[in-house]
């Protein structure tokens, strides 16, 4: 399992992570979400609804692994997108995943 998952399970014990597309969206707007992670299996609409509002408010986003890694990594049934919201876990991420 790359070393950005275990992250992530952290991220969502830390209670710093929303899940669910329109909760992303809103996080996004309300600038809230500090990094967006985007299954790599997402439908191309997801995808793009989320890259899309990511750059027009300005906050970063990343298209990772598998939809089951991202689930298997927080626990949680067909994810395929987390938005982050902490500012310290979302260095943490773009180091892991840049690397």
């Amino acid at each position: 399992m790359s070393s950005y998952l275990n992250l992530l399970g952290l991220a969502i014990r830390a209670n710093k992570v929303s899940l669910g597309e329109e909760t992303i969206v809103h996080d996004i707007r309300t600038k809230q979400a500090t990094l967006v992670l985007i299954a790599n299996d997402a439908s191309s609409n997801t995808k793009k609804k989320l890259t899309d509002k990511c750059k027009s408010y300005g906050i970063p986003y990343k298209i990772v692994d598998s939809r089951e890694e991202i689930s298997q990594a927080i626990g949680k049934k067909n994810r395929v997108a987390v938005a982050i919201k902490d500012e310290g876990f979302t260095k943490k991420f773009l180091q892991l995943i840049n690397d």
